[in-house]
């Protein structure tokens, strides 16, 4: 029995512009959740000083979390949902449209 499924990913070479500042990794997580069809029931983010971002959304299926470093080009995703297993993935393949890493690694868990 399979109840969900967690990606766990780490994305490499990510523009510093699109991963240093709060108010734009917030845009494009909040893009995701909604584009995903996912359904958002909080979030909270916290910049850091001098740069780089975490943040975490809580969904009805679950929870989306990232963790970035602008000085490595580094992104840390988590997505886990319950369910429709295809929203994790449609949600990944989303991220890594508006990421554009030069590489990527990621493991898929089928939670249950």
């Amino acid at each position: 029995m399979i109840v969900g499924r967690h990606i766990i990913a780490e994305l490499y070479g990510v523009k510093e512009e699109l991963i240093a500042k709060e108010e734009v990794v917030r845009s494009i997580v909040e893009e995701v959740v909604d584009k995903a069809e996912l359904t958002k029931v909080g979030s909270v983010y916290k910049q850091f000083n001098p740069h780089g971002v975490t943040g975490i959304v809580l969904i009805a299926e679950s929870h989306v979390s990232i963790h970035t470093w602008p000085e490595y080009g580094l992104v840390n995703l988590d997505i886990f949902t319950c369910g429709d297993t295809s929203k994790v993935e449609k949600a990944f393949k989303l991220f890594l449209e508006k990421f554009k890493p030069e590489s990527y690694r990621h493991y898929v868990l089928d939670r249950g």
